[in-house]
């Protein structure tokens, strides 16, 4: 009762002090805001929306169970999933947080997953997407696309780290079906899978379009609305002197690591939204730039309170515990800053740091504006144009809903 009730205090203390803090910084609070609308409205909202579509049209039609048939055999042995975890892990990939949180509980919500292994998954499929690391952080930030692939390699060797470990976390709640940790991915009943899940979701296409526009919107609305905020309660902790003087205390810890304190007050930003705290690593002179990388991937893999919120409010759908998920965001900002470490000499130094780059990587990556560069301005230019008209077509097909009531 005493934990009840002291809990409660602290909520409504915080609540109380951050609604102060808006009244008296007032300009200030209104700028983190815009900064957070302008980064979804470019940026988060028009990439995120054709996977969000896709994928809910991909489970609709089974092609997600097609894919978690052939996938079983890989993915039971390696992190204790079924196959559907493979399309998920590389969807989260592909289009960033929170994607692997969302498709982990519609996949929970359709019973393809148990409890444990939901949070098994969760664990290890969200995570930061190549244009982001490329074309935000590397050009954007560092103006350096080089950046992109020790922070990529740091980033991803960090998952697979995560999900090997997290293999371990639970107990088993269902057995395998026989033999699919040995069998060989069998074509004929990854088919059958996929024509069953059709049938069963037995929605027309139409029907089946709208359920995923609906959905995704409304999840992508939810996802800006936590954007929005975590810029501005960031912004507050500056003013309010609280990231001084968290950053204060972590000075000693830096230290430790031979990291220059001057990295305290972005990597304490960077734990409430990455974007800022990405940034703002960059900036620090003080830094070398291999101390600034391994700053960026923790904060990249920690992924900030910003998007852990995101993905408790989808969680909170269903039964899957946070818990596990926080715990391995820790785990893998450790293996990403750890990984940026030992991967910076042998990859960095020895192919980019020269005048003749090697061939054994990639020569688009040299260019001062990389593909992934362009990609990221051109959706920077045309993401409120798809944002309006996704939004029009929202609402006009929320109209149409409430209508027919």
């Amino acid at each position: 009762m005493f934990r009840s009730k002291l809990k409660t205090v602290t909520l409504a203390l915080s609540v109380t002090l951050i609604a102060i803090s808006l009244i008296s910084f007032p300009q200030e609070s209104v700028d983190a805001s815009i900064r957070g609308l302008n980064m979804w409205w470019e940026i988060v909202f028009p990439s995120l929306l054709p996977f969000f579509i896709v994928s809910e049209m991909l489970i609709g039609f089974g092609v997600v169970k097609f894919i978690g048939v052939l996938l079983e055999p890989l993915m039971r042995p390696l992190f204790r999933v079924p196959g559907v975890g493979g399309f998920v892990w590389a969807m989260g990939m592909a289009s960033g947080y929170p994607a692997g949180a969302k498709l982990t509980a519609r996949l929970r919500q359709e019973g393809q997953l148990s409890k444990t292994e939901a949070e098994r998954l969760v664990s290890f499929t969200n995570c930061s997407n190549p244009l982001f690391i490329f074309g935000a952080v590397s050009v954007g930030f560092f103006n350096n696309a080089k950046l992109g692939v020790i922070l990529a390699l740091a980033h991803y060797l960090g998952n697979i780290t995560v999900g090997l470990l997290m293999r371990f976390y639970g107990k088993k709640t269902r057995q395998p079906p026989p033999g699919s940790e040995t069998s060989k991915p069998s074509l004929r009943a990854a088919l059958s899978a996929l024509h069953r899940t059709r049938i069963k979701d037995n929605r027309p296409i139409g029907k089946l379009l709208g359920d995923a526009v609906m959905s995704s919107i409304q999840t992508l609305l939810m996802i800006g609305g936590f954007i929005i905020l975590f810029s501005v309660i960031n912004k507050l902790l500056f003013h309010l002197g609280i990231t001084a003087f968290l950053a204060k205390g972590l000075e000693a810890v830096l230290s430790i690591f031979s990291l220059p304190t001057e990295l305290s007050i972005p990597f304490i930003s960077g734990l409430f939204e990455i974007t800022l705290g990405s940034q703002m690593t960059s900036q620090v002179q003080q830094a070398t730039l291999m101390q600034q990388v391994i700053i960026v991937s923790f904060i990249l893999a920690f992924s900030g309170f910003s998007v852990q919120a995101q993905v408790a409010s989808i969680l909170a759908q269903t039964d899957i515990n946070f818990k596990p998920f926080f715990f391995a965001r820790i785990l893998h900002g450790f293996a990403a800053a750890f990984y940026a470490y030992i991967l910076w000499q042998p990859i960095y130094e020895r192919f980019y740091n020269t005048e003749q780059p090697s061939n054994a990587i990639p020569v688009g990556f040299f260019e001062k504006y990389s593909f992934f560069g362009k990609l990221f301005d051109g959706i920077a230019a045309s993401g409120p144009l798809i944002t309006i008209l996704a939004l029009s077509v929202y609402t006009f097909m929320l109209a149409r809903r409430l209508d027919k009531r």
